[in-house]
Protein backbone atom coordinates (compact mmCIF):
# COMPACT_ATOMS: atom_id res chain seq x y z
CA UNK A 1 0.00 0.00 0.00
CA UNK A 2 1.07 3.69 -1.02
CA UNK A 3 -0.28 5.28 1.43
CA UNK A 4 -0.48 5.09 5.71
CA UNK A 5 -4.35 5.94 6.36
CA UNK A 6 -5.43 5.67 9.84
CA UNK A 7 -8.61 7.01 11.75
CA UNK A 8 -8.37 6.28 15.27
CA UNK A 9 -10.70 8.32 18.13
CA UNK A 10 -9.75 8.30 21.34
CA UNK A 11 -11.45 9.42 24.97
CA UNK A 12 -9.12 11.25 27.39
CA UNK A 13 -10.18 11.53 31.19
CA UNK A 14 -7.95 13.63 33.63
CA UNK A 15 -8.72 15.44 36.53
CA UNK A 16 -7.30 18.92 38.78
CA UNK A 17 -4.55 17.42 41.01
CA UNK A 18 -6.39 16.06 43.80
CA UNK A 19 -9.66 16.89 42.19
CA UNK A 20 -9.58 20.46 43.17
CA UNK A 21 -12.94 22.21 42.30
CA UNK A 22 -10.98 24.79 40.60
CA UNK A 23 -13.32 25.27 37.54
CA UNK A 24 -16.83 26.39 38.92
CA UNK A 25 -16.67 29.78 36.77
CA UNK A 26 -17.98 28.62 33.49
CA UNK A 27 -16.39 31.08 31.69
CA UNK A 28 -13.37 29.68 32.57
CA UNK A 29 -13.73 26.70 32.01
CA UNK A 30 -15.69 27.55 28.54
CA UNK A 31 -12.21 29.50 27.94
CA UNK A 32 -10.21 26.38 28.98
CA UNK A 33 -12.24 24.34 26.30
CA UNK A 34 -11.47 26.60 23.43
CA UNK A 35 -7.58 26.52 24.37
CA UNK A 36 -7.61 22.73 24.46
CA UNK A 37 -8.99 22.73 20.97
CA UNK A 38 -7.03 25.42 19.78
CA UNK A 39 -3.92 22.82 21.45
CA UNK A 40 -4.96 19.89 19.89
CA UNK A 41 -5.58 21.29 16.63
CA UNK A 42 -2.33 22.33 16.57
CA UNK A 43 -0.84 18.95 17.43
CA UNK A 44 -3.23 17.43 14.18
CA UNK A 45 -5.33 15.88 16.50
CA UNK A 46 -8.62 17.64 16.24
CA UNK A 47 -10.84 17.23 19.13
CA UNK A 48 -14.59 16.33 18.28
CA UNK A 49 -15.76 17.27 21.53
CA UNK A 50 -14.27 18.99 25.06
CA UNK A 51 -16.24 18.88 28.28
CA UNK A 52 -16.03 18.31 31.56
CA UNK A 53 -16.85 19.64 35.54
CA UNK A 54 -15.32 22.27 37.97
CA UNK A 55 -12.53 19.23 38.76
CA UNK A 56 -12.37 16.98 35.40
CA UNK A 57 -12.19 17.29 31.58
CA UNK A 58 -13.25 14.84 28.93
CA UNK A 59 -12.05 15.18 25.33
CA UNK A 60 -13.01 13.11 22.54
CA UNK A 61 -10.36 13.43 19.89
CA UNK A 62 -8.73 12.00 16.57
CA UNK A 63 -5.56 10.54 17.15
CA UNK A 64 -3.09 11.16 13.90
CA UNK A 65 -1.34 8.08 12.44
CA UNK A 66 2.13 9.22 13.59
CA UNK A 67 1.52 10.30 16.90
CA UNK A 68 2.27 9.16 20.25
CA UNK A 69 -0.46 9.43 22.95
CA UNK A 70 1.67 10.22 25.98
CA UNK A 71 3.34 12.73 24.60
CA UNK A 72 0.21 14.55 23.23
CA UNK A 73 -1.10 13.83 26.67
CA UNK A 74 1.81 15.18 28.08
CA UNK A 75 1.58 18.56 25.77
CA UNK A 76 -1.72 19.43 26.05
CA UNK A 77 -1.53 19.08 29.59
CA UNK A 78 1.56 21.40 30.18
CA UNK A 79 0.39 24.09 27.28
CA UNK A 80 -2.96 24.27 29.10
CA UNK A 81 -1.62 24.49 32.69
CA UNK A 82 1.41 27.17 31.51
CA UNK A 83 -2.29 28.76 30.59
CA UNK A 84 -4.77 28.59 33.25
CA UNK A 85 -1.88 30.04 35.36
CA UNK A 86 -2.40 33.37 33.56
CA UNK A 87 -5.38 33.60 34.15
CA UNK A 88 -5.53 35.33 38.00
CA UNK A 89 -4.00 34.72 41.27
CA UNK A 90 -6.42 32.18 41.75
CA UNK A 91 -5.03 29.62 39.57
CA UNK A 92 -1.45 30.29 40.06
CA UNK A 93 -1.12 26.78 41.75
CA UNK A 94 -2.49 24.81 39.48
CA UNK A 95 -2.19 21.36 38.52
CA UNK A 96 -3.42 18.89 36.55
CA UNK A 97 -3.29 15.15 38.00
CA UNK A 98 -0.12 13.52 37.19
CA UNK A 99 -2.11 10.73 34.92
CA UNK A 100 -4.94 10.26 32.87
CA UNK A 101 -7.45 8.07 31.81
CA UNK A 102 -7.71 7.12 27.16
CA UNK A 103 -9.99 4.78 25.77
CA UNK A 104 -10.86 3.83 22.00
CA UNK A 105 -13.80 4.57 20.41
CA UNK A 106 -15.36 2.89 17.53
CA UNK A 107 -16.42 4.99 14.33
CA UNK A 108 -20.09 4.28 15.28
CA UNK A 109 -20.23 5.15 18.89
CA UNK A 110 -18.27 8.69 18.33
CA UNK A 111 -21.68 10.38 18.77
CA UNK A 112 -23.02 8.84 21.60
CA UNK A 113 -19.58 9.43 23.27
CA UNK A 114 -19.98 13.14 21.93
CA UNK A 115 -23.20 13.59 23.48
CA UNK A 116 -22.03 11.85 26.71
CA UNK A 117 -19.24 14.27 27.00
CA UNK A 118 -21.49 17.25 26.53
CA UNK A 119 -23.57 16.43 29.14
CA UNK A 120 -21.28 16.12 32.28
CA UNK A 121 -22.80 18.96 34.57
CA UNK A 122 -25.87 16.98 34.45
CA UNK A 123 -24.14 13.37 34.64
CA UNK A 124 -22.14 15.03 37.66
CA UNK A 125 -25.13 16.06 39.31
CA UNK A 126 -25.92 12.49 40.45
CA UNK A 127 -21.81 10.48 39.88
CA UNK A 128 -18.64 11.91 41.57
CA UNK A 129 -15.76 11.67 39.18
CA UNK A 130 -14.30 9.27 40.78
CA UNK A 131 -17.16 6.96 40.25
CA UNK A 132 -17.84 7.62 36.90
CA UNK A 133 -13.63 7.07 36.40
CA UNK A 134 -14.36 3.76 37.89
CA UNK A 135 -16.81 2.73 35.86
CA UNK A 136 -15.40 4.20 32.76
CA UNK A 137 -12.09 1.72 33.72
CA UNK A 138 -14.56 -1.69 34.53
CA UNK A 139 -16.55 -0.77 31.58
CA UNK A 140 -13.01 -1.09 29.63
CA UNK A 141 -11.43 -4.20 31.35
CA UNK A 142 -8.75 -1.98 32.57
CA UNK A 143 -7.44 -3.34 35.55
CA UNK A 144 -6.35 -0.95 38.06
CA UNK A 145 -5.06 -0.29 42.02
CA UNK A 146 -7.09 2.05 43.51
CA UNK A 147 -3.94 3.14 45.78
CA UNK A 148 -2.40 4.85 42.23
CA UNK A 149 -5.21 5.96 40.51
CA UNK A 150 -5.67 9.39 42.30
CA UNK A 151 -3.75 12.10 43.19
Amino acid sequence: MAQSLAQVHLHLVFSTKNRVAIFRDVRIRDELHAYLAATFKAQGAPAHTIGGTSDHLHVLFGLPRDCEIASLVANVKRNSSTWIKTKGSGYKSFHWQNGYGVFSVSHSHVDKVSAYIAQQDAHHKVLSFQDEFRRMLQKQGVEFDERYVWD
